[in-house]
């Protein structure tokens, strides 16, 4: 009897983004420092016998985010990730695939990723592959430098182009206040900047390690600590594109967060609170502040890829 299995994964923040020169292969090395948050992708496999993959985006209830432009076709890491799967242990099953969308898109939040990462597991899982989670994380990688992370979930420190992972000791809970806009901002484009403005010596380079002070308060369970040394090379490069993200960050500084960074490559804003009631003030004048298209709160960190029973 054909069963319908479902794994979710979490979005990310970048706690620090350190990104080195262009490589001659075009990639960028990366320091970064993930942290997964309790916003999830939920994704539903149920095989089918002719081979064929279909797939199907719903948004979460009571979600804001907005699943418009989201491919529904091979181009899409969840279809992605199952063609992959089946190739690599002969599958000749088909999938029915839906997404049920809780992290928001092009946000610099790493939904896309979570969708390949919970497609892997659901996958494996409904077509009783017998996966070890070492395979799955191989084939993670190959599907982008955010899967693996995705899959692992927690806090870790990614090296490479973020893919090569170290768990990262991390006491107690953070709380974040997460601001998106519905217009996106081009990966690729960014890294584009950052590469002008480096040329440019508009922007100078970064020392290329993990941050010693964010591992410190990362350990030490401490907030204000954590808020004061987040790091992201991308920042000025996405503001620089999308200027008006000042704004959002100057709200975030008068609520009194104790940090604020732009996301990845942007442009989700992610403002970290002392507690749970400190993040809900801060999304309460973020969003009377009128800075951006949608506020949510979230929590970290939070687990990898996991199944879930209905």
């Amino acid at each position: 009897m054909t069963r319908t299995v479902r794994a979710k994964a979490p979005a990310k923040v970048n706690l620090q983004l350190t990104v080195g020169p262009r490589r001659a292969d075009g990639y960028h090395p990366l320091v970064t420092v993930f942290q997964a948050l309790d916003l999830w992708e939920v994704v539903e496999a149920t095989p089918r016998t002719d081979g064929e993959i279909t797939l199907a985006v719903e948004v979460a209830a009571g979600s804001p985010v907005d699943a418009a432009g989201v491919p529904l076709d091979h181009t899409n890491l969840a279809w992605k990730a199952a063609e992959l799967l089946a190739r690599t242990f002969g599958i000749t099953d088909g999938v029915d695939l839906r997404i049920l969308k809780g992290v928001p898109t092009a946000g610099g939040m790493a939904g896309g990723s979570a969708d390949a990462a919970a497609a892997l597991v659901a996958c494996a899982e409904a077509w009783d592959t017998g996966a070890t989670r070492g395979e799955l994380a191989a084939m993670a990688a190959r599907l982008g430098a955010d899967v693996p992370f995705s899959l692992h979930g927690h806090t870790a420190v990614g090296l490479g182009r973020g893919d090569e992972l170290t768990p990262a000791m991390s006491h107690g809970e953070f709380h974040w206040v997460l601001a998106t806009q519905t217009e996106g901002l081009s990966t690729p484009a960014v890294f584009q900047e950052f590469d002008r403005r480096l040329e440019a010596r508009e922007q100078a380079a970064s020392d290329f390690e993990v941050d010693g002070a964010i591992m410190r308060a990362l350990m030490a369970g401490d907030a204000v600590a954590l808020g004061q040394s987040l790091l992201n090379d991308l920042e000025g490069p996405a503001l620089s594109l999308m200027p008006r993200l000042e704004e959002v960050l100057d709200a975030a500084e008068a609520a009194e967060a104790c940090g604020a960074i732009v996301s990845g490559s942007g442009p989700t804003v992610a403002a970290l609170a002392r507690s749970r009631q400190h993040a809900l003030a801060i999304a309460a004048h973020l969003r009377a502040s009128k800075v951006a298209d949608a506020v949510l709160t979230a929590s970290g960190p939070a687990s990898g890829t996991m199944l879930v029973q209905e």
